[in-house]
């Protein structure tokens, strides 16, 4: 008989944490029992989702434990939630990066005791997570890393930091010579906040080294995407989404290890043309707002109805991976100068204008050879809502099968989502 799979429990490390032990502990099962639904009912999964599923498994436990031992040594733990934060930087002063809770609706009652309601579930659901102590990493870290992305966001920002300690980033709106300037000069703000914390000195031989470590993580995520494209798909969307998700909490070298190996199966799998599902399954690519853990909702609905998705254009996916930073620079303000050049190429939607992003959601369309996009909002998430219309129009223009969404994280419209997939679904197979 199959032990029945468990996100383990560490009560006692949970309170020392100073965590709604017996509440969070609710969560826990509950996240438990969705993962074994979702995920391991999959069908011919690839042997190497082994090392993820345990990761999955250890989330708030084993992978605690190895923060806890990071600060334990005197090292920074650097909470985010956006992928501008230049994470080699933190990498190079001996510190740990790490991704933050925020896309579960379990918590967004504890934020709706001070926030609007009617703002962006993402920053309600991160909020609630440390108002209401049910998030070891937000229990864990010595700052959090915010950014002005949006202005939910950066007001928010405000009051996080009445509950741990909060460093805010302006992010440029524009990407003209004097935008460039600013985030050169943020960036430069930002290591000294680091150097300040972990009390050490980045150099460029550390920096060096820390912009290969994610660089590499980078292109193990990159391979995972190109192979992806091929028909039949050799991993679900759902399993990529999952890897994706893990690459913010993981830590960097041994996962892009276990990524590789995982591509080397996959990659024999496209060989031998052994897919997930067959390969007449319609292929969709996600594009929008980033799908923060465990939000795992509407590749689980397009999946189900029989389709594979192929891609992710988001903050999950793409857009926190597809550049690199040049790896020659050897001088400090060097490579401070091409941290700032790879940053600026993140094309989200804060910025204005922003054709690059619509002209990038086509070229990722081609390359991963799918056959219709399903545009992902967030409620409240203005920029993306505003920016679907571009994207929206250049579908039209280019004929291809298209589908906007904007939902949160409850499941109260499940069905309604599943009825529109299923008849987006039927429209690509004709």
């Amino acid at each position: 008989m199959t032990t029945p799979f468990a996100i383990k429990a560490y009560p006692e490390m949970w309170e020392g944490l100073d965590m709604d032990v017996a509440r969070f502990d609710k969560a826990r099962q509950m996240l438990g029992t969705a993962y074994e639904k979702m995920y391991l009912s999959q069908s011919n999964r690839p042997q190497a989702m082994a090392y993820f599923d345990d990761l999955m498994a250890e989330i708030f436990g084993r992978r605690i434990e190895e923060l806890l031992a990071v600060k334990k040594e005197g090292r920074p733990v650097v909470g985010t939630f956006c992928v501008y934060i230049p994470e080699e930087i933190v990498v190079a002063a001996g510190g740990v990066c790490v991704g933050l809770c925020g896309g579960s609706p379990g918590s967004i009652p504890d934020a709706e005791k001070i926030l609007p309601r009617n703002i962006c579930p993402m920053v309600k659901s991160a909020y609630g997570f440390k108002a209401g102590k049910i998030c070891p990493y937000f229990q864990a870290v010595d700052f959090v890393y915010g950014e002005t992305t949006c202005d939910a966001k950066k007001k928010t920002w405000e009051l996080l930091d009445r509950l741990v300690p909060t460093y805010v980033m302006e992010i440029p709106q524009m990407k003209k010579g004097r935008d460039k300037t600013l985030w050169l000069e943020e960036i430069g703000d930002f290591k000294a906040k680091v150097e300040e914390v972990c009390g050490t000195t980045v150099t460029a031989d550390n920096l060096a080294k820390a912009i290969v470590v994610i660089n590499d993580k980078r292109r193990a995520l990159q391979r995972l995407t190109k192979v992806r494209g091929s028909n039949p798909a050799p991993i679900s969307g759902k399993d990529a989404l999952l890897i994706e998700q893990m690459a913010f909490y993981d830590e960097p070298v041994r996962f892009a290890r276990q990524l590789n190996e995982l591509c080397d199966e996959l990659e024999e799998r496209v060989r031998s043309t052994t897919g997930v599902m067959p390969a007449s399954a319609p292929r969709i690519m996600v594009s929008g707002t980033p799908m923060a853990l465990p939000n795992w909702k509407v590749h689980n609905l397009v999946e189900t109805a029989g389709a594979v998705i192929v891609n992710e254009e988001s903050c999950i996916g793409t857009r926190y991976f597809k550049d690199l930073i040049d790896e020659s620079r050897t001088n400090l303000d060097q490579q401070l100068e091409a941290l700032t050049d790879r940053y600026m190429q993140i094309d989200c939607s804060c910025f204005t204008p922003n054709n690059e992003r619509v002209d990038q959601v086509l070229k990722e369309y081609r390359a991963s050879n799918a056959q219709g996009i399903l545009h992902y909002s967030l409620q409240f998430c203005h920029t993306y809502n505003i920016e679907e219309i571009k994207i929206r129009e250049a579908c039209e223009k280019e004929g291809i099968p298209y589908l906007s969404i904007e939902t949160d994280y409850s499941p109260e419209d499940v069905g309604q989502l599943q009825t529109r997939i299923e008849a987006f679904l039927e429209q690509i197979r004709g």
